[in-house]
């Protein structure tokens, strides 16, 4: 597993606050995590952040001054996520934990710790929070939810509720509760007829329904999915989808993995489709490539990597 440096101090160099009634960043993240790494890998391996860019520190700067001027529920949302940018997932976990004291019962932070507890491998954790995340929006207004780093176009794709079960879904899914999964992932599907919403969620019921042997289950989802329908960011879901509807052969879509969350998603669900199919071998050479890139906190490699611990029984590494 390759190990990358974590940008130490990132988080830690923090501006004083006089106030007695606004909280410190330093009060804020402080945390029982007290290793440099973010996450184990289900092959025992340490997982290590890579500095983040200028623009993400510059990004996250603004966030942790607008927090520490005003610690209300947006501000602390953003500066969880931005926080989470800089690969300082732990913190942002204790961000999120810290407002949910604040904020209990809210939602919004429960997706979000919910998502990050799903990159550092703690499955039981995110399903506990999405789970009651789920329970809060039941008969509330779905909404857009605003993107953290936006897409070429600006346009957010994503709702609210859409958001908590689709992330719910990826977790039961992580978690080997294939049936949990399917039922979340279907309520995400009826969110929202976003483009980018339907080759999502339909990739992961194809997916989970397949792995479940209902093949022609999963089929009815992407059967009537168009090759040229407008999506933004979930290109690598639409040539998936479109890989299972028969539409596209796998040499059509092949990639070098190069540790980018895109290239993760599109050889997942060609990894996926092979396994399907029959081909396990094969299968397990790209969920292999996958795990052999750089990008471990994408839901691509997180999916391949418990992949290969559960269904090919790849066991620990011992250092």
């Amino acid at each position: 597993m390759y190990k990358y440096i974590l940008l130490f101090g990132l988080v830690l160099f923090l501006g004083c606050n006089s106030s007695e009634e606004k909280k410190t960043t330093e009060e804020v993240i402080a945390s029982d995590w007290m290793h440099a790494y973010q996450a184990i890998s289900k092959f025992g391996d340490t997982l290590y952040s890579e500095p983040p860019s200028k623009k993400i520190v510059a990004l996250y700067k603004d966030k942790k001054k607008a927090f520490e001027e005003k610690s209300d529920l947006e501000n602390t949302i953003w500066f969880g996520r931005f926080t989470a940018y800089t690969g300082n997932y732990r913190e942002a976990i204790q961000i999120y934990t810290e407002g949910l004291e604040k904020f209990p019962n809210e939602s919004r932070l429960l997706r979000h710790r919910g998502h990050r507890y799903i990159t550092v491998r703690e499955f039981d954790n995110a399903i506990a929070d999405l789970e009651k995340a789920a329970a809060l929006i039941r008969g509330k207004e779905n909404k857009i939810e605003e993107d953290g780093m936006p897409n070429a176009q600006n346009t957010p794709v994503s709702t609210m509720h859409g958001n908590i079960y689709y992330h719910l879904g990826l977790a039961q899914y992580l978690n080997n509760n294939d049936q949990k999964a399917l039922d979340a992932f279907t309520k995400c599907l009826q969110t929202s007829p976003n483009p980018d919403n339907l080759v999502s969620a339909s990739h992961w019921l194809y997916t989970i329904n397949c792995q479940m042997g209902q093949k022609s289950k999963g089929f009815e989802y992407v059967k009537d999915i168009p090759s040229d329908l407008k999506v933004i960011e979930n290109e690598p879901y639409l040539k998936a989808c479109l890989l299972y509807k028969g539409e596209l052969q796998p040499t059509e879509i092949q990639v070098q993995p190069d540790g980018t969350a895109t290239n993760s998603a599109l050889l997942y669900g060609l990894g996926n489709y092979l396994l399907c199919e029959g081909d396990s071998k094969a299968a397990k050479q790209i969920f292999e490539d996958i795990v052999a890139g750089s990008d471990w906190d994408s839901f691509g490699y997180i999916t391949a990597e418990v992949e290969l611990a559960t269904k090919f029984k790849k066991k620990p590494t011992i250092e």
